[in-house]
């Protein structure tokens, strides 16, 4: 089994302590790595306390953004479409641009797991995925307004749902978002919730083994230190061991630093609350062109009107890079950075359906930051579908975009100069919401490109889970 492993030992004569590491998979390699934990010029924990003021103005922003939401959502349910009585789905083709029921070009319907089978009768929202170090398993997350449930996806033809976790606060919110980092999924959501923590080898006596009914699952802990209960993301670092809670009840809703070197004893590292609101972010140990940051733990903010660069390397003293904001900005949501690190594409969850002209067809942003002080909004590519985009992930030189009704859309990301318009950047999609369509916040809520099998996991919130696979 493979372990986190934290080695700190004495030389003779009482010198100073030998390096310290940590050992963890990623989502570049499943296959465990070995980083460092302290690195010249960063520094691990901060020596104040958790700011618990709030950005009152991003609140109320974000207040209103989730009440029209909730009332979109809520005008499908009262037409019977959420959760949509659907059935297990294997193995259908893209053929002539359908598979199924399904719009389609160049990818596959490996299967289809509804939200019923996987022990909620609540709406889904955000996906990860986990590879077991050991056994090569894959292993599908997802996340509803009560739960999060645990799919083995090894066989994608048959998956077997795991079994379902419970939620750790006292009441429903379909915000809710996971990653993973050393086998241990760290799960947030917008209620009294903390963090959860669950030891995901916990799951290898249930392998290949379906249940008639889901089972029940128990976490390990929850992080609830310095008030944070509410949180709208988490992102983790895992070359750094630290996670960050993002929108919370603390820093102002910035970045709340969590020290994970050992999951089942997460402790407080540091605040970032400079620019408030953070929606979502990246966070990365720097390899780009600017050469004054190579080494550095750097964060992309994507902030709700900018994006902005922090340097984050000492958790007392957390640097703000750059602030940019751009033209017709609405609601700054998400971004990703190509594998280079020269670029960023990010999108904006308001444009299309509060947008103009055009702005109902979806519109992605592409940044140059090869200045992480001064990067530039450079193009955008507008899709030729009208559709609202919410997350995105990018897996070497593609991008897999969630984008809510119109679903995964996978866009060539090798080559950002320039406007780019409809299928000239395109390479494949898969519809996930045939029920759905325009700017409305349903459909494809996430997904995860990362399995080394080729297998991509959309989470749709109205239905389940789809697992996919490209076939251009």
């Amino acid at each position: 089994m493979v372990k986190l492993a934290i080695f700190a030992s004495l030389a003779v004569g009482g010198a100073a302590a030998s390096a310290r590491t940590h050992t963890t998979n990623t989502i570049h390699s499943y296959k465990a790595q070995t980083f460092p934990l302290d690195r010249p010029g960063h520094v691990r924990r901060s020596n104040t306390s958790c700011l618990q003021e709030r950005d009152m103005e991003s609140r109320m922003m974000t207040q209103h953004l989730a009440e029209h939401k909730e009332a979109n959502r809520a005008e499908m349910r009262a037409k019977g479409l959420s959760p949509m009585t659907k059935s297990f789905v294997s193995d259908v083709k893209c053929t002539d641009g359908m598979a199924g029921e399904y719009a389609c070009k160049g990818v596959d319907l490996l299967s289809f797991v509804p939200i019923s089978e996987m022990g909620s009768t609540r709406e889904a929202s955000d996906s990860w995925g986990w590879t077991d170090p050991d056994t090569g398993d894959e292993v599908a997350i997802i996340c509803f307004e009560d739960s999060t449930a645990f799919v083995q996806i090894t066989d994608p033809l048959n998956p077997v749902v795991l079994g379902n976790l419970k939620q750790s606060g006292d009441s429903n919110r379909i915000w809710s978002d996971v990653k993973v980092y050393a086998n241990h999924a760290f799960i947030i959501r917008e209620v009294n919730h903390g963090v959860q923590v669950f030891d995901m080898t916990a799951l290898r006596d249930l392998y290949d083994t379906p249940s008639p009914h889901v089972r029940q699952l128990t976490e390990d802990l929850v992080y609830r230190d310095n008030g944070l209960t509410s949180s709208h993301n988490i992102v983790i670092n895992e070359e750094t061991a630290f996670a960050y809670s993002v929108g919370s009840t603390t820093c102002r809703g910035g970045l709340h630093a969590i020290d994970i070197a050992e999951p089942k004893n997460p402790q407080f590292a540091g605040c970032f609350s400079d620019d408030g609101y953070t929606h979502d972010a990246q966070i990365v140990i720097y390899s780009g062109p600017d050469t004054r940051y190579v080494g550095k733990e750097i964060a992309f903010n994507f902030n709700e009107n900018t994006m902005t660069i922090v340097d984050v390397s000492d958790k007392g003293n957390m640097v703000q890079l750059s602030r940019t904001p751009y033209e017709r900005n609405m609601y700054t949501h998400q971004g990703w950075l190509t594998e280079d690190m020269q670029y960023v594409i990010s999108n904006d969850e308001l444009d299309e359906s509060y947008g103009f002209g055009d702005q109902e067809y979806t519109r992605s942003l592409l940044w140059d930051v090869t200045d992480l002080e001064a990067p530039v909004f450079q193009a955008t590519h507008t899709a030729d579908v009208k559709s609202i985009d919410h997350n995105l992930y990018i897996k070497g030189d593609r991008a897999y975009l969630a984008n809510y009704v119109s679903g995964l859309r996978i866009v060539d990301a090798s080559s950002l100069e320039g406007d780019s318009k409809g299928e000239e950047r395109e390479l494949g999609f898969f519809d996930t919401a045939p029920y759905a369509s325009g700017t409305n916040f349903n459909g494809a809520w996430s997904n995860y490109p990362y399995f080394a099998s080729g297998s991509i996991v959309v989470s749709n919130i109205e239905t389940g889970l789809f697992i996919l696979k490209e076939s251009f």
